[in-house]
């Protein structure tokens, strides 16, 4: 059954302009056909097209489940790429995978300064389709490193973060997957091109986060966010 996006399906009953055309002129349903219709807050609706117009296609609700949201919760807080690309593959992965929030944010070392959500949040909502979802994770607007940290209160605070050792004693941080616990409510920060300044380090830890590592390897930024997401998903499987 071909699943739709509607946010407010349980008022409006028919799909938004592009769900319409998606609907008519790409997938060809016709009046009679069955479809599911998703309001990305965990509710999932069976339904039955009764107008197949391609600029509003109306629909009759038939029935309904309700999925719960999952027993942890992912939190990644990333610095957008100087190239969009690549953080618009973030987010499409990243959803396929399973994340609650994803909140941009602009660092000391950031090369980007300007990111615009309408097209990941598109890219959210074709992820959240084509991996079978219920559940829209929300997207934050970018803002400074230090209003970000005044937004991340309790749960479980991560960077990370592999810093240079300067001794032969000097032990690196733990690794994610030892130092998150199951069933919690994460939040990780991942830096820029650039990495994170010593300022923003400091500020981090002072703010409750702890210094992980998500491996020996240097990770592009998209990679290590998704590497993180990935990390927390298996320690809770």
């Amino acid at each position: 059954m071909h699943l739709f996006y509607q946010p407010d399906v349980q008022t409006v009953p028919y799909l938004t302009d592009d769900e319409s055309r998606h609907a008519v002129k790409t997938l060809r349903l016709g009046v009679g056909d069955t479809i599911a219709v998703t309001d990305g807050h965990g509710n999932r609706f069976s339904a039955v097209i009764t107008k197949a117009d391609a600029r509003q296609c109306a629909f009759r609700i038939t029935g309904q489940q309700s999925t719960p949201p999952r027993p942890f919760s992912i939190r990644l807080c990333v610095a957008p790429t100087k190239n969009l690309d690549r953080i618009e593959w973030f987010v499409e992965k990243a959803v396929e995978v399973g994340i609650e929030r994803i909140s941009f944010f602009f660092g000391q070392h950031s090369e980007r300064r300007v990111l615009k959500l309408e097209r990941l949040e598109k890219i959210a909502v074709a992820a959240m389709k084509q991996s079978l979802q219920s559940w829209l994770p929300q997207i934050d607007e970018a803002v400074s490193f230090d209003n970000l940290l005044k937004t991340i209160g309790e749960g479980e605070r991560f960077i990370a973060h592999l810093p240079e050792r300067s001794a032969d004693t000097d032990e690196p941080p733990a690794h994610l997957l030892r130092a998150a616990t199951s069933g919690g409510e994460y939040a990780v920060l991942i830096g820029p091109e650039g990495d994170f300044s010593e300022r923003e380090l400091q500020a981090a830890t002072t703010a409750g986060f702890r210094m992980v590592t998500l491996g020996a390897n240097r990770l592009r930024t998209e990679t290590a966010a998704l590497v993180a997401c990935q990390i927390l998903t298996i320690l809770n499987t």
